[in-house]
């Protein structure tokens, strides 16, 4: 309880009671943010407050939902926590749930990961790898006959995956802007799968996703070998048009203040399920993942220094 008697003209007691109140209001923001931090942290990995692992719906959702249930299952038993999946509706809302405590930790994409560290100060942990690389490039697909370079794609529909997706809209959309290509519409499919969908249904002209290089087998291993099973022809109809440069892969990422020894436990248990035969057929089936590597944040200075090269701020790209 504060009791503060004021002195002096109307003026000076109406600067002391606006100070008081700015200062009331420091104090009781950071009250408030400790008492957040305190009441997420209680009790945490227990089976009354499990651990809210959140994955981003680039895939179908039920199929992300099993894989990460899997994982869950995993961690549990190597660590004794207890764990929630949840697939959200967009990246957007993985993100918003980190800042909000309401998500744990997050299978983020890497430009998701950069807006979630710059407004959340979220803290990636982990990268994933396929194909040995820590790194891969998004790509532009069509169709239509009369499409066959980037310049082509002037004036006609893309279907990109999620505002939030670096090889999915970020990136391809800077190229576009950069050489002057100007599409005549475009949608948010809401995955990589379902952009790739968009143009063999005729919904769009042009996808853009994710590229990763062929397996051993020289299959395709892109975003259109999700489709492969229910539509065997896709690799044959929908051709590759261009790529974007290189970029980080997608990371598993951390809430700020989660206790440090509960964040190390997890973070060992999920590199060691990520090497593990059973760890890599889930992680395959989950995001086409060969294995988790330790990752720092400075792993995407590169993506920052992309966006600024594009004039694009993370801070407002998705409003």
């Amino acid at each position: 309880m504060f009791i503060i008697l004021f002195h002096g003209d109307d003026d000076s007691m109406k600067r002391n009671i606006i100070f008081l109140s700015l200062l009331l209001l420091v104090f009781w923001g950071c009250q408030s943010e400790d008492t957040r931090v305190a009441n997420a942290n209680k009790k945490l990995g227990s089976k009354e407050k499990p651990i809210r692992m959140y994955f981003v719906p680039s895939l179908e959702a039920g199929k992300v939902v099993a894989s990460g249930e899997a994982i869950a299952e995993a961690l549990q038993e190597a660590t004794g926590y207890y764990f929630k999946v949840a697939v959200p509706t967009s990246y957007a809302a993985v993100i918003e749930a980190l800042g909000s405590y309401q998500a744990d930790i997050a299978w983020l994409p890497t430009y998701a990961y950069v807006l979630a560290k710059q407004k959340y100060d979220a803290n990636v942990r982990l990268i994933t790898v396929r194909n040995g690389l820590k790194n891969y490039r998004g790509q532009f697909v069509a169709m239509r006959d009369d499409i066959q370079t980037l310049e082509d794609i002037d004036g006609k529909i893309i279907a990109y995956t999620d505002a939030a997706s670096a090889s999915g809209y970020i990136y391809p959309s800077a190229i576009l802007k950069q050489r002057g290509i100007t599409p005549k519409d475009y949608i948010f499919a809401g995955g990589h799968p379902q952009a790739i969908l968009a143009v063999y249904s005729g919904r769009a002209d042009v996808a853009c996703s994710y590229w990763s290089p062929p397996d051993e087998n020289g299959r395709p291993m892109d975003a259109r070998e999700k489709l492969y099973e229910t539509y065997p022809d896709i690799f044959e109809k929908v051709h590759i048009v261009g790529y974007t440069d290189w970029i980080p892969n997608d990371t598993v990422t951390f809430r700020k203040n989660l206790p440090e020894d509960l964040e190390e436990k997890v973070v060992e248990a999920l590199y060691t399920f990520s090497h593990s035969p059973q760890g890599q057929e889930t992680l395959k089936a989950l995001y086409d993942v060969d294995s988790l590597d330790y990752a720092t944040d400075a792993d995407y200075d590169v993506v920052r220094s992309a966006l600024k090269a594009m004039n694009m701020d993370p801070e407002t790209m998705l409003q």
